[in-house]
C-alpha cells in the first residue's frame, strides 16, 4: 500500500518533467492506475481484517478525490494543450 500511494506523485513529478503534454498526461493515467492499485488494496486490507473498515472508509473516499482529481487534470491536458 505504501509503494502504490506513493507512487501516486510520483508519477505526476515524473511526468510533468518530461516537459511533453503527452508524456505528462501519459504519466498521468499511470498515478490514475496507482490510485485504484491502492483502492484495491484497501479493500483486501479491510476484507482480511489488517484495516478497521470505520477507518478504512476516508482512505477510500481519499482515493476517490484523487481518481477524479487526476480524471479532471487529464480532460484539461487533453483539450487545452494538446
Amino acid at each position: 500500500m505504501q509503494r502504490a500511494a506513493v507512487s501516486i506523485p510520483s508519477n505526476i513529478a515524473e511526468g510533468f518533467e518530461r516537459h511533453s503534454n503527452k508524456d505528462f498526461i501519459r504519466f498521468l493515467y499511470i498515478a490514475q492506475g496507482s490510485c485504484a492499485e491502492l483502492r484495491t488494496q484497501i479493500y483486501i486490507a479491510i476484507e482480511i481484517g489488517v484495516l478497521a473498515k470505520d477507518q478504512s472508509n476516508e482512505l477510500l473516499e481519499k482515493t476517490r478525490k484523487i481518481s477524479a482529481m487526476l480524471y479532471k487534470l487529464i480532460k484539461t491536458r487533453k483539450e487545452k494543450f494538446s
